[in-house]
């Protein structure tokens, strides 16, 4: 039977703020030194599974660019992206996805549910583990994987292992268990047959659905149409807002795998973190002898056990043990490792206060490109922007701005109130208030230029779109 993964790529990653922010959360980050984001890594350890298709991505519609790009980088079409247009945990999504392979892609496979923010180390380790649950799932089990603890953890779930199934190297679940306090994690890694829940499940289809329908039929329901009234958008699926509103917001354990007698668990151990944190990262990358683990321009002199995470300067440490620092071009984190864990409270304080440093970076991701706002004061802001070789943006107007337009390399594609002129290095343009204008590059080099804002509001907010090649007009 073919096995579609299907990732879950709708997380915000608020722990690992200030690198991981509203708009580009943890998934679409290269945390580790090959360069792969940890979306990109959960697809390509699944390369050389004969039974494996292109995966189903289940997205905030606000990441929808980014999914796809990621996947062009890899060479990769996905079997769809399915666009949540609200966050609704795990079993919505899970039930959007079996829905999808059942009604429109008319098969009963194997769905192999993956967070897009995980790491795992030992990859031979995690298909072995893959290979052993095919059996239990194809015996209509709902399997889950267990990661064999290391120590006592009181940031994960725990699942308990009952008696073994026919199946090799399967148990039957007899309860899943919240996070514990130190003393009860101990007694787990004690007792033997307690693994972490690592929110990893390989089930038939049908048998999730089924299981759905008894435990939560208005999930079921909702999910059937959203799914039958939702659109194809380019080549996305954006999921109807209504009833998929309508959803309640619970994670799959709770719906279906605490309630449900058909719950198995396979061990899992790969090297496995859900980079729940900066210290857990840490505690999975690579250290010199006194325990740091630095990236970027670090340098560390008589510094113990800390992690470092330098983006555009050079940032140095003396004397201190157990930090986590971490710098980007509009933020500092500087934080003890036992106090990581509340990165988030950092994060609700920001919301509260409506900073923007929550929501983006400063380089701002968008389809046909990117942006920088490198500088800004009193009725001015100056942009670096790149746009992709055959990427256009809007045809749009502002109301309250204009626009000076430098180019600093490639070829600029310009068009001002109906006239169309290529500009080139060292050559600009001036874009009044209120004028239609477009910017596109039709070279086969990225386009680099800097652009110089100035009017009374500059708010990104000012744009009326009249064409757009992606569909983001109102």
């Amino acid at each position: 039977m073919d096995c579609i993964p299907v990732i879950l790529s709708g997380g915000s990653g608020s722990r690992l703020w200030p690198l991981s922010r509203q708009t580009h959360p943890k998934q679409f980050i290269a945390l580790t030194s090959d360069g792969s984001s940890l979306l990109q890594q959960t697809w390509q350890r699944l390369q050389g599974l004969a039974t494996v298709q292109p995966p189903l991505i289940i997205a905030n519609e606000n990441h929808r660019f980014l999914v796809a790009e990621q996947f062009q980088q890899l060479g990769v079409t996905p079997t769809q992206i399915l666009l949540e247009p609200v966050g609704r945990n795990t079993a919505p999504a899970i039930a959007i996805a079996a829905l999808y392979i059942t009604d429109i892609l008319e098969t009963d496979a194997l769905l192999l549910v993956l967070p897009a923010d995980h790491l795992i180390q030992d990859v031979a380790a995690f298909q072995q583990s893959l290979e052993w649950a095919m059996a239990p799932a194809l015996a209509d089990w709902l399997v889950t994987f267990g990661i064999t603890p290391t120590r006592p953890h009181t940031g994960y779930g725990y699942i308990c292992c009952g008696e073994p199934l026919p199946e090799p190297h399967a148990h039957r679940v007899t309860k899943f268990v919240e996070k514990p306090d130190g003393a009860t994690a101990e007694a787990y890694v004690q007792a033997g047959n307690y693994l972490w829940n690592s929110g990893i499940f390989l089930f038939r289809a049908q048998t999730f659905l089924e299981q759905l329908g008894q435990q939560q039929p208005q999930i079921l329901q909702q999910c059937r149409l959203a799914l039958q009234h939702g659109r194809q958008d380019l080549d996305f699926t954006r999921l109807a807002q209504e009833p998929f509103s309508q959803c309640p917001s619970i994670s799959v354990d709770y719906a279906v795998m605490e309630r449900t007698t058909k719950a198995a668990t396979v061990p899992l151990e790969c090297g496995w973190s859900d980079v729940g944190s900066w210290s857990s990262l840490w505690e999975v990358t690579p250290k010199d002898e006194l325990g740091n683990s630095c990236r970027g321009d670090v340098l560390t002199y008589g510094s113990k056990n800390c992690f470092v995470h330098s983006q555009h300067r050079l940032v140095t440490l003396l004397g201190v043990e157990n930090l986590i620092v971490v710098e980007t071009t509009d933020a500092v984190l500087i934080a003890q490792q036992e106090a990581s864990q509340d990165v988030k409270h950092l994060v609700e304080e920001l919301q509260r206060l409506e900073r923007p440093e929550v929501h983006s970076h400063r380089l701002v991701y968008r389809p046909w490109g990117a942006y920088d706002s490198i500088d800004h004061g009193h009725r001015f802001q100056v942009k670096r922007i790149t746009v992709k070789p055959g990427a256009s943006l809007s045809l749009q107007q502002h109301h309250h701005r204009a626009e000076h337009w430098i180019v600093v390399s490639g070829t600029a594609e310009v068009t001002c109130d109906g006239k169309t002129f290529l500009l080139t290095e060292n050559e600009s343009t001036y874009i009044p208030i209120g004028a239609i204008h477009r910017l596109a590059n039709p070279g086969k080099i990225p386009l680099e230029m800097i652009e110089v804002q100035s009017g009374a509001y500059l708010g990104e907010d000012d744009i009326v779109r009249f064409e757009d090649q992606y569909g983001r007009l109102p």
